[in-house]
């Protein structure tokens, strides 16, 4: 019978974590947790749930999630974050990879995203596809934001039947100090990069593209109130990457 570690990374997830853990318990042959040193209660819920608790410096999504990977001992490696919880039907996917009615390389989720309270089906956040599942020694971690696996060969990736269910904010002031947060990362690596931010193309214009895209082309609309806020928080999020990364290329020419 085919194995899976499940691997989470987590900091200050007491609220998520327990609920995380309770959607993998059916199927998973290993838990591993690498807790970013958290102040909460997220190790004492973890361990009290079977999970393999390992305690680790932040330096950055692809490099905890390899470090959880590097401890992993099961046939695949299944990665989830804690604000995440698989489906009934997703974890009937899983159990058929168990039992060997389903193979693959690697395995695709649909994740659904929970805002507020709402589930968000339009906006461009569904089907939010994921690569999420692979074998053990096959894949790595890689990127700054928005972090993917990359192989070194060719893949057979399969797209599973249900959905990862993703409470991302509970709040819109959640959501605004996330982006705040992200849009710092993001600048840096743009800037890092050597990327291009064109005052009119970038700052003034994509904005404004990103909502009209996200609101009227990918029917966000359709999601009501929560969907206008997430549109139009989508735009404000370009704003302020593109912003702050034209205010440090000024500032690394030494221009005020």
């Amino acid at each position: 019978m085919t194995s899976i570690s499940v691997v989470i990374i987590a900091f200050n997830e007491e609220e998520n974590i327990g609920r995380c853990l309770d959607s993998v318990l059916s199927f998973a042959d290993e838990i591993i947790v690498i807790d970013s040193k958290s102040t909460d209660n997220t190790r004492t819920i973890a361990q009290s749930k079977g999970a393999r608790v390992y305690e680790r410096a932040w330096e950055g999504y692809s490099a905890a999630k390899n470090f959880g990977n590097n401890l992993a001992e099961k046939d695949y490696i299944l990665s989830i974050d804690a604000d995440e919880v698989v489906s009934p039907d997703l974890a009937h996917s899983l159990s058929k990879i168990k039992t060997g009615k389903l193979t693959g390389d690697a395995f695709i989720f649909s994740r659904l995203t929970n805002y507020c309270g709402h589930w968000v089906r339009y906006c461009g956040w569904y089907p939010d596809r994921k690569l999420r599942m692979w074998r053990k020694n096959e894949g790595v971690w890689d990127g700054v934001l928005h972090e993917k696996v990359v192989f070194n060969t060719s893949i057979n990736s399969v797209l599973l039947k249900g959905d990862l269910l993703h409470y991302s904010f509970p709040s819109i002031s959640h959501h605004i100090k996330t982006l705040n947060s992200y849009s710092e990362v993001a600048a840096d690596d743009l800037v890092a990069k050597g990327g291009t931010v064109l005052f009119v193309v970038h700052i003034l214009l994509n904005p404004l593209y990103t909502f009209l895209n996200k609101f009227l082309l990918r029917l966000g609309f359709l999601d009501g109130y929560y969907g206008f806020v997430i549109c139009s928080l989508s735009a404000f999020a370009n704003f302020i990457k593109y912003t702050k990364a034209y205010q440090i290329r000024k500032s690394l020419r030494g221009i005020k």
